[in-house]
């Protein structure tokens, strides 16, 4: 099972999101939104959202394709199944309030089915939460939150495990 190519960026979760899709498909999805309140990763096929429990410590995210499915990762918090199309064969890494923080080639478009993985998020939501009580108390300014966050001990990190599955359908003629 090779690894085909990787990709990972560092993204700051605006309103505790950070979202992937197709660089053609940058229309959100309400209902996809909705579930990553529960599921932390939840997506509509050509876009997922990735939910952070704090929305100021960069996150890391890396997407990962390989040559044939694999299983999940037993050493993190959490996993999900997603599936994801891209038929420009980009994907784009965005933060909510910030725009893009990377952009990943694909090896092919299409469809791709894999998990979405996390860690480190409740660690580093602790830490957060640390930083703004002690903040408040101690009268930080902007300066010093800022430093403590890129001082955080622990990296929130979310994968993407995926594999090519088929090539994406051929839009119909609409004006027909």
């Amino acid at each position: 099972m090779p690894l085909i190519t990787e990709y990972s960026t560092n993204a700051r979760p605006g309103y505790r999101l950070v979202e992937v899709y197709d660089s053609d498909a940058f229309l959100g999805d309400d209902e996809s939104l909705r579930q990553s309140r529960t599921q932390v990763v939840a997506g509509n096929g050509y876009h997922l959202y990735l939910r952070t429990s704090q929305s100021d410590i960069d996150v890391q995210v890396t997407i990962r394709i390989w040559d044939t499915p694999r299983r999940p990762p037993e050493d993190v918090e959490g996993t999900i199944p997603v599936s994801l199309e891209s038929e420009t064969g980009q994907l784009v890494v965005n933060q909510l309030t910030f725009g893009p923080a990377g952009v990943m080639d694909l090896p092919r478009p299409g469809v791709y089915n894999g998990h979405a993985a996390w860690s480190g998020r409740e660690a580093t939501a602790g830490y957060y939460n640390t930083c703004i009580q002690r903040g408040a108390e101690e009268q930080w300014d902007a300066e010093q939150i800022g430093a403590a966050w890129r001082q955080c001990p622990t990296t929130e990190r979310y994968s993407l495990d995926l594999w090519f599955v088929r090539e994406s359908e051929p839009e119909g003629d609409w004006d027909e």
